[in-house]
């Protein structure tokens, strides 16, 4: 049996945010990270990161707005704060995505058009037999 980490790939974004804008991101993403497992967002994103997920054949998580609130992130931006509780939409919801015993590989990224930020996440690892 071998253990594989789980990276998550959490997403946040302006109303004006593109598909180019994620793209951008992720692309960031995966050169400082290497692959991405999957992509998180909130349900009231959910539309674009989904569109992003096809194109990229990954796997979609859907978190609860509401439990961004609960989760403590490296990077406080405060507009995030005060529309949505948390410092940060990308890792909060990299983090519930990932489940319990995550951890941030580091702080959020932002996309080059500034409307679009992303984070990682590892998840702990889980067993997978072979």
């Amino acid at each position: 049996m071998s253990t594989t980490p789980m990276l998550i790939a959490g997403f946040g974004f302006r109303r004006e945010a593109t598909l180019a804008s994620l793209e951008q991101a992720l692309e960031q993403l995966c050169q400082q990270y290497g692959d991405i497992d999957r992509l998180a967002v909130t349900h009231a994103m959910c539309p674009l990161v989904e569109s992003l997920g096809r194109q990229h054949c990954l796997e979609v998580i859907v978190v609860a707005d509401e439990d961004l609130t609960s989760m403590a992130t490296l990077t406080r931006s405060a507009y995030s704060q005060q529309a949505k509780g948390t410092g940060s939409v990308a890792e909060a919801v990299a983090l519930l995505a990932a489940g319990r015993g995550a951890q941030l590989l580091g702080p959020r990224i932002i996309s080059a058009d500034r409307k679009a930020t992303a984070a990682v996440a590892k998840a702990r690892a889980t067993g997978v037999t072979s």
